[in-house]
Order: structure tokens, then sequence, then C-alpha cells
């Protein structure tokens, strides 16, 4: 039986190589605040401690010369009890792993990034047809470190990016404290820089995250296997943070935002609407309107009437980006990017 740092050296290694690949495909100012809280996970620091800029520049310098190294390198097979896996077989290897208290995980991300974590297995439960696999410490990532991620009938739900995710809009809003939705969700949560409020944040937002990866689930059937396979074809493209979108919307509209009106969760529905923002904010303005509604009225009405009224109109969207897709892969792209808002739109 392979050893956890044998097993752990491999999934590293995948994670390292893609971002040595994809490091790229982020602007500059992401970038260097992905790195920086990249440099507080591997060091192991509390969100609450300052990182020394001095040591920061230094690893930095090193990891991307170890990147460059990498860089053209394949992605390498997991050890397991019978050889060796594909590192993409999630399946194969979990059945390993999770009798022994850990999970992992694999997939692709936006721009077809390939997406790998290894951590402890905090938690395994059946809801609606789905497996989920929840986890605490995390021995291996990369960059992007989703939260949470779909991959067949599993959902993964990473507690520790869960939490690194709240800390990175918390630290963003300080930076300008603005009266906005984000406020209003550390007003909920009665945040003042501790630790109990955080965890209380990253519990409601992981709650959050699984409601989405339920919902993507649930809209698959419906989509079917051409829609994964258009989105991947549309990599590294302006139609592919479209199509995206309109998948994210749909599955909100069904999922998400139903569970936390039903809930009626005021915290995470200021959560929800704090992290509403880009292309997605902008390709649903009547969801955003109806939020502002609320606040300034306390009526849940109007948004109840959008979610509802979302919930079939993103399913249009989606098949009828779809068929325009299956007609005509070249021309598609045209009338997917028609949806971009139209100072979005490429000249």
């Amino acid at each position: 039986m392979p050893t956890l740092p044998e097993i752990l050296g491999a999934v590293q290694t995948n994670c390292d190589i893609s971002d040595a690949q994809h490091a790229g495909d982020y602007t500059l100012c992401t970038y260097l605040l992905k790195m920086r809280e990249y440099y507080r996970w591997e060091h192991d620091l509390s969100y609450f401690a300052t990182v020394p800029q001095d040591d920061l520049g230094v690893w930095l310098t090193a990891r991307e010369q170890m990147w460059a190294d990498l860089e053209s390198l394949p992605m390498t097979p997991v050890p397991v009890d019978s050889g060796f896996a594909d590192p993409f077989d999630s399946e194969a290897i979990n059945r390993e792993l999770v009798p022994r208290g850990y999970v992992y995980s694999a997939g692709y991300g936006r721009f077809n990034k390939p997406l790998f974590f290894l951590g402890n297995l905090l938690s395994c439960e059946e809801r609606d047809g789905f497996t989920i696999l929840c986890s605490s410490c995390e021995y291996a990532r990369e960059l992007a470190a989703p939260p949470a991620m779909l991959s067949g009938r599993t959902i993964f739900a990473r507690q520790e990016s869960a939490r690194r995710f709240v800390w990175e809009k918390i630290d963003e809003w300080r930076w300008h404290k603005q009266d906005n939705a984000m406020q209003r969700a550390l007003t909920s949560y009665g945040f003042r820089n501790d630790e109990a409020a955080l965890e209380q944040m990253t519990s409601g937002a992981l709650d959050l995250m699984i409601l989405h990866e339920l919902g993507e689930g649930l809209i698959d059937r419906s989509l079917g296997e051409s829609w994964r396979v258009m989105v991947l074809e549309l990599a590294r493209s302006r139609a592919e943070l479209v199509v995206r979108s309109v998948r994210d919307h749909l599955a909100d509209c069904r999922s998400t935002l139903p569970g936390l009106l039903e809930r009626n969760d005021h915290g995470l529905l200021h959560f929800y609407f704090a992290n509403l923002d880009g292309l997605r904010r902008a390709l649903f303005t009547d969801l955003q309107d109806a939020y502002k509604d609320w606040v300034q009225n306390a009526n849940l009405a109007p948004l109840r009437r959008a979610v509802a009224h979302g919930a079939t109109h993103w399913f249009d969207v989606a098949h009828r980006l779809l068929a325009a897709y299956k007609k005509n892969p070249v021309t598609a792209r045209a009338e997917i990017e028609a949806l971009l808002p139209e100072p979005a739109r490429p000249h």
C-alpha cells in the first residue's frame, strides 16, 4: 500500500504542473492575491497573521522558477495498491483513500485548468442522489483551489478552501469598507475580526456552495454531455465565460437561491449577492434589482419572483445556446457572445 507521502508527492507535483501551465490565465492583481494566500497556506499562517513581504517576494521568485522547470512536463500517475492510477480517475483513487480517512479530487476549471487536491476526510453524506465528500485540512492543492466541485454524482466540498475564500472577501472589503452586500453579511454574522465568526461564515458559505453544486448536478441531466463538450471546446474564450455564467445562474435559480430563501438565512443571502459580480451580475440585472428592493423595503417577494423567472429564463437560454452550438460551433460563438453586456463585448 502506498504511503501518504508517496501519494501526496504525486498529487502536489500535478498541482504544480497545472499552476506552471496556467498561472498566466490570471490578471496581475488576481495572480498576486492568489499567490499571497497560497504562501499563507503553504506556511500554515493564520488569517489574522501578517504575511512577511520580503519572505513572500523570495518565495514568489523561487516558485516561478520551479514552474518554469515543470511547465512542459505531463501529469504524473498517482500511486495506488494496484500500481498507478490516472490522476483524473478520482473514483479509483478514492476507493483506496476514503476508507483511510482521506479524500482526493481531480477535474477541470475555468480555462480548462486541471484542478487537484488531497485532504483529510471530514464527512460523507448522501443528498438528493449525490455523494458529498467534505474535507478539512488540505495536504496538496493548486493555485485556484475551488471550495466545491461537482464530478459525476460526487460533490467535493473543501472546508479549508471555503475558509480561505471567505477570508479573501473579508480582506477585500476591509480595504474600502463600503456599505454593500458584504458589509451586510458581516453584520449578520457579527464579524469583529474573530475566529468564531469566521468559522460560522465558513460553514454557511460551504452550505451555499454545496447547494450550487447540487443545482449544477440536477441541471446536468437536462443539458447532458453535449454541454460539457461545448464548454471544453470554448475554453479560453469570452464565450466560455458566458456559458459558465448561464449555467451558474440556472443552478442558482433551481437550487442555491430557493434553498437560501426557504431557510430565510439573511446572512447567507447577503453573502451570495456580495459574490454576484462581474459578468454574472451584468447578465442578471433583474436579480440585483430585486435584491436592492429587499434591502430597501424588507420585501422578499420581488426576489422570489426574480428567482422563479430566472429558473425558466436561464433554462431556455442554455438550451438555445446548446442548440446553436450543435448546429454550427463556429457561428454559435457570435450568438453566445451576443449575451455580453455592450461595454464588455470584444471590439
